[in-house]
């Protein structure tokens, strides 16, 4: 019986579609899931919720629930791991709330910037944590990794552990190839691409369509919409990107504007990669905000809405009876299928570089195409990236590479380090209020944070 231990399974709504793309699978129905969290309330919330899935997909899985970690563990054939180390509050709350008062504004926070160098400072210890209980307990087990910042988690965990097997996921690279056929008007059936990068910023370096056995390249087609889109003659948006609070559509715009800029689109949306650049959210530059819907404070809208969602399920989950089950993006049941049934796949994943791309940093955690069989995975080597993609990353590498060395040495240094190289924060304070906003973060969280020298 094929076992996959979910850590952090309290994250009931993406521990309910994962569940259910794998029990869509005839392969998967009478599996055994093993359910793990601290908060035993939402576990059983989880519980619930697959136990209305399997119903409804006439799976019958054999379902555990575990608090302790080892125990969730034993004889694991899969992990995947969907943690937040101090939740929304304090935490995520303390991440914009503090950079706030220095006039430091973010929209998601949780892959770069100071509020990704912070989560990434409180989930590494945790993810080492685990990555030790996976090599003691089940060390042949692959670890599907999903926690942010996926970068900075993914260099912590193999430079402490580089045995493990481990490969960092992520939806952006699928969500966008999906999102840009349907800007174009294309099937996405008919769509080819190659995608490789970093987490959040990776970039299709081709995107075609399969006609009458040729290869059409759509990059004309997208940089012409792209056009239309910065002058405002056409508005992309993703309608399931919405900001809960205002109900207001998230624009594409800085994608597209990346486009026209450096030749290429690039994978995460725009409210997240507003914030990894110095260009779009500026001191009192209202008129930038305006000009690319650029959502400020986006992530703690989503959270208040993630929180009433859990609300309405904590008191009936009957709704969900009536909730149509698509498959989703995520790649993890695919991953399972493909190493347990021996159905080869391609896919975008997180592993280090080790020579996959040869103008980033050899010690940095890249996003590149990887095929999955039986054997494993096999990460595809790109060689060298245009130039210009090459130096965007490293800006955002540099942070993540000092992030994870903060928290594998406790080096305070690192820290500061990281904060003033951090393209955003760099671009909004100087050094004295850069040291400052930081000890003031740092003391906020410490009752999830290690001691730093």
């Amino acid at each position: 019986m094929i076992k996959l231990t979910i850590i952090g399974a309290g994250s009931a709504v993406f521990t309910k579609n994962i569940v259910s793309d794998l029990l869509h699978n005839p392969l998967f129905k009478k599996m055994h899931i093993s359910l793990m969290d601290i908060d035993d309330k939402r576990l059983k919330i989880a519980k619930e919720l697959i136990d209305v899935v399997a119903i409804k997909l006439n799976a019958k899985p054999k379902i555990t629930l575990h608090t302790n970690r080892r125990d969730s563990l034993k004889d694991a054939d899969f992990i995947q791991t969907t943690i937040q180390v101090g939740g929304y509050k304090p935490s995520t709350k303390i991440d914009f709330d503090i950079p706030n008062e220095y006039g430091l504004e973010q929209t998601i926070g949780d892959t770069l910037g100071i509020g990704g160098i912070m989560r990434g400072l409180r989930t590494i210890p945790v993810l080492l944590d685990i990555g030790k209980d996976v090599m003691e307990v089940c060390p042949n087990a692959l670890w599907l990794q999903y926690v942010n910042p996926m970068c900075s988690n993914m260099i912590a965990i193999n430079k402490t552990i580089p045995q493990i097997k481990t490969l960092g996921l992520c939806h952006s690279v699928q969500g966008t190839a999906e999102m840009l056929a349907e800007d174009l008007g294309e099937d996405l059936k008919d769509i080819k691409y190659t995608c490789a990068g970093i987490n959040h910023m990776a970039f299709f370096l081709n995107f075609e369509k399969k006609k009458d056995g040729n290869l059409i390249d759509l990059y004309p087609k997208l940089k012409k919409l792209s056009e239309d889109i910065i002058t405002n003659k056409k508005i992309s948006s993703r309608s399931k990107n919405i900001n809960h609070e205002s109900n207001k559509i998230l624009h594409e715009k800085v994608r597209y504007e990346i486009l026209k800029r450096f030749g290429y689109f690039v994978t995460e949306s725009s409210e997240h990669f507003a914030e990894y650049v110095p260009w779009f959210i500026k001191k009192n530059r209202n008129d930038l905000i305006e000009k690319y819907k650029i959502p400020i404070n986006e992530y703690i809208d989503r959270c208040e809405h993630y929180i009433k969602t859990w609300e309405k399920l904590d008191k009936d989950i009957s709704p969900i009876n009536n909730e149509p089950l698509k498959l989703s993006h995520e790649y993890a049941s695919y991953i399972m299928d493909s190493i347990t049934n021996n159905k080869e796949i391609n896919i975008n994943a997180n592993v280090m570089n080790n020579n996959l791309i040869n103008n980033l940093p050899q010690n940095c955690c890249v996003e590149v195409p990887c095929t999955i069989n039986s054997e494993g995975y096999f990460p595809q080597k790109i060689g060298n990236l245009p130039e210009q993609l090459a130096a965007l990353m490293r800006t955002n590498i540099n942070v993540q590479i000092l992030t994870a060395e903060a928290a594998i040495t406790n080096k305070k240094d690192n820290i500061y380090h990281a904060a003033m190289l951090d393209p955003l924060t760099s671009s909004f304070l100087s050094i004295d209020e850069i040291y400052s906003m930081t000890d003031k973060l740092i003391e906020a969280h410490k009752d999830y944070l290690p001691k730093f020298n």
